[in-house]
């Protein structure tokens, strides 16, 4: 088996704010399933559908205008080929580029991701 992907991490809205004043955490989720593509990788068609899908998320949320700005953003900042914690393929060592995942690949990122919602379930779990 090749290289492990390292466990998912967010930051949230990375260098961006995650909501505006009167609500602070308007488009964070829609940042962190951004993330989650981000983390796994791909393809440069994956990068763009995921970046969409932020574009439409914010929007969904009544934010059109700063969705248009963060969409920019991830244009630019989201790229393969600079050594960002929020590169596309953040979980994967630097330089990965675009490429699809392999069937490996896949399973490795998936039980990763299993790992950390049961983590989360057990914290949710834990504060309730």
């Amino acid at each position: 088996m090749g290289e492990e992907i390292k466990p998912f991490t967010t930051d949230g809205c990375s260098s961006f704010p995650d909501g505006n004043m009167k609500q602070q955490s308007l488009w964070v989720n829609c940042c962190i399933r951004h993330d989650l593509a981000y983390w796994k990788g791909g393809t440069l068609e994956d990068k763009q559908q995921a970046d969409k899908a932020l574009e439409s998320c914010v929007t969904k949320v009544g934010e059109p205008k700063i969705a248009a700005i963060m969409l920019a953003g991830v244009k630019v900042g989201g790229s393969a080929f600079l050594p960002t914690s929020y590169r596309w393929g953040y979980g994967w060592s630097y330089p990965r580029a675009y490429k699809p995942l392999s069937v490996e690949e896949k399973m490795e990122a998936k039980k990763k991701l299993d790992m950390f919602k049961l983590m989360i379930n057990n914290l949710t779990h834990e504060l309730n």
